[in-house]
């Protein structure tokens, strides 16, 4: 099940590639089934997970690249999927907003072939990278999200869409590049317990995850006392994956892509950028850096604690000084996703739960801000906020789903970013 909630949207994408381009409804009603579908399968998925066990379940293994290669011995990679208490929030929520960003991508006249073919294929990529156990499987799935995103900001965006969308490119694809390295680095030094052979390399995600599968004399192992420029090899290993995936978050000072992008970017790929992107930038800190680095995570905690003080503050007085609606939303974007590194770095119980407490609220609320901003810019194409003064008489509904949106924006008791923020300061 977890295989087909995952390559539905692709698979479909090819079939469309060979419908007539002047059809645009048949692109959205088609879309919006495999939704549909997908909340299905999302459903089936999270009954059959059972939360009192810890560890990975739905787990679903095949071979996937198998090289023989001189001198260096066999190269294994699987298609390993499955899903544990942090994918499984994160997958179920890419679900809901892949939704939503369809309907609200319903008036997109432009290209809609294109438009919704892109949507499903990111749909694929974002999946997979919550899912893979296999880190070169996760890795592809990060570097393909990149494809799709480019495009939809860069055809359907604003003013200045293909600087906005080059940007975001070159931003992230200069942070797969460190996290490439990493990948690469704890290939050769992890070796796979259950192999019967002397040494047989892994990518799994579950041994990388144990130090205890670390080869001795490896260039990560933590027992090594060579070093680089008075630090060892474990804490550059950690430095380039904390940046790499920094970068999709984002952290101050590698957060200015992100504002770009947003203003630029249509409503419904706003949507899935704030909801989902900067997730997979979370889950990969968690997952990777704090995960198989602890120690070095421990010894630069003050390092990443203040860069997570300076993303909440620097974030929310951008944001408060904002004259433009997308710009004010994505600047506490940045602000909220402070509170998630800040959570990570705390390594505590309480601080990593309210980290993924926080990025599946922020997604939910993100998603609503975006939506509100696109309502109005879709009827007068503005954005500026202070020209929508007494917008209360008239739209009193509109202005209703509006304070539900900032107040839980703000983190107010009662709201699911309260939890989030207030499980992160204990941790803290």
């Amino acid at each position: 099940m977890l295989t087909l909630l995952i390559f539905l949207p692709v698979l479909t994408a090819i079939g469309l590639l060979f419908a007539p381009a002047k059809a645009n409804s048949i692109f959205r009603w088609i879309a919006l089934v495999v939704s549909v579908v997908q909340g299905g399968i999302a459903l089936l998925l999270a009954s059959s997970y059972n939360s009192q066990i810890t560890g990975f379940q739905l787990v679903e293994k095949a071979s996937w690249i198998t090289l023989n290669l001189t001198n260096l011995g066999q190269f294994k990679a699987f298609y390993w999927v499955g899903l544990d208490g942090m994918s499984l929030p994160l997958v179920l929520l890419s679900v809901l907003v892949m939704g939503i960003a369809t309907l609200s991508a319903w008036n997109t006249n432009q290209n809609t072939k294109g438009f919704f073919i892109l949507m499903l294929i990111l749909n694929t990529a974002i999946l997979g990278s919550f899912a893979a156990l296999d880190a070169l499987l996760f890795f592809v799935f990060f570097e393909f999200m990149l494809i799709p995103m480019y495009f939809l900001i860069g055809i359907w965006g604003g003013a200045k869409r293909e600087y906005a969308s080059v940007k975001f490119f070159l931003y992230t694809l200069l942070g797969s590049i460190f996290i490439l390295i990493v990948f690469i680095a704890l290939y050769a030094s992890v070796q796979n317990p259950e192999s019967a052979k002397a040494v047989e390399h892994t990518f799994s995600i579950q041994h990388l995850l144990n130090s205890d599968n670390i080869i001795a004399g490896s260039a990560l192992d933590p027992n090594s006392t060579s070093t680089f420029l008075g630090w060892s090899w474990r804490a550059w290993a950690f430095l380039l994956v904390f940046l790499g995936f920094a970068i999709k978050l984002p952290v101050v000072p590698f957060h200015t892509w992100l504002p770009d992008a947003h203003v630029e970017a249509p409503t419904p790929v706003s949507i899935v950028l704030a909801a989902l992107l900067l997730k997979v930038g979370g889950y990969g800190l968690i997952r990777f850096a704090f995960g198989i680095f602890p120690n070095e995570a421990a010894s630069f905690s003050l390092l990443t604690s203040v860069l997570a003080l300076i993303s909440i503050i620097y974030g929310a007085l951008n944001a408060m000084a904002s004259k433009d609606l997308k710009r004010l939303i994505a600047y506490s974007s940045v602000s909220h996703m402070g509170f998630v590194l800040l959570g990570a770095a705390s390594a505590t119980t309480e601080g990593i739960s309210g980290s993924v407490y926080q990025m599946v609220s922020h997604g939910l609320i993100s998603a609503m801000l975006f939506a509100i901003a696109g309502v109005l810019y879709d009827r007068t194409q503005d954005r500026t906020i202070t020209n929508y003064s007494g917008l209360y008489s008239a739209m009193p509904k509109y202005t209703a789903l509006v304070l539900v949106g900032f107040f839980a924006a703000m983190g107010i008791p009662g709201f699911s970013a309260f939890i989030g923020e207030v499980m992160v300061f204990f941790g803290a």
